[in-house]
């Protein structure tokens, strides 16, 4: 993939001024290369399929034809060497968990300063994830150090690790607190059990703890 010591990066975004914009501003950083550009999910898997196969692809979640989500599922399942960061104009958790689920190492705003870009794809390249501080604040403090560690680990009780399973649906806490049989009030207390134990402060931290631990399929 990467090609006389530059890494090779593919920008999917169906805006074309951003998109050569952020084509521009990632060829100007010292060894990086914008490989391809493409406006659509299609135009992704075409190129893939050709076997024009980036080391980091820049994936917008909201695309036509074919979005961020199953671009970035078909991308993990046929090419999961790629690493898949994406971009979006929305913090929204549902969304970022999603992304995650989906096989996408990091998620970067679209209002990012151009020197965060440079340190996502950095982070995702050398240390495996990213996510904006805009959206996580301290929320992944403490999981890099964790990321070679493949199994969960034991102080969890089962409920907890059922529960953290939950977390990474798209379900809401009631929700989770019917699937478990349990009370909202209970699945509450494995929440704040769950952030103290993890020393994360939000459910996306939740998710990137179990999906790290391998604890979820993605």
């Amino acid at each position: 993939m990467t090609v006389n010591n530059n890494i090779q990066v593919a920008v999917a975004d169906d805006h074309t001024l951003l998109r050569n914009a952020l084509a521009r501003l990632i060829n100007s950083f010292e060894t990086y290369k914008v490989l391809f550009e493409a406006s659509n999910g299609q135009e992704v898997k075409e190129k893939l399929s050709k076997h024009v196969i980036p080391d980091i692809i820049l994936l917008d979640v909201n695309m036509p034809d074919i979005d961020g989500y199953e671009t970035a599922k078909w991308i993990y399942k046929n090419f999961p060497q790629v690493k898949i960061l994406a971009l979006s104009m929305f913090s929204d958790e549902n969304i970022i968990i999603r992304m995650l689920r989906l096989g996408a190492k990091g998620y970067i705003m679209k209002n990012a300063e151009p020197e965060e870009l440079k340190l996502a794809l950095d982070s995702v390249l050398h240390k495996d994830f990213y996510l904006s501080e805009l959206i996580s604040g301290k929320i992944i403090s403490g999981l890099h150090k964790d990321m070679d560690k493949p199994n969960e680990p034991a102080h969890l009780t089962e409920k907890e690790k059922e529960f953290l399973k939950w977390v990474c649906t798209e379900l809401t806490y009631k929700d989770i607190a019917g699937k478990m049989f349990v009370s909202p009030r209970t699945v509450d207390d494995y929440r704040n059990s769950l952030f103290e134990k993890l020393g994360v402060k939000t459910r996306v931290g939740l998710v990137i703890f179990a999906i790290k631990h391998s604890m979820v399929e993605i």
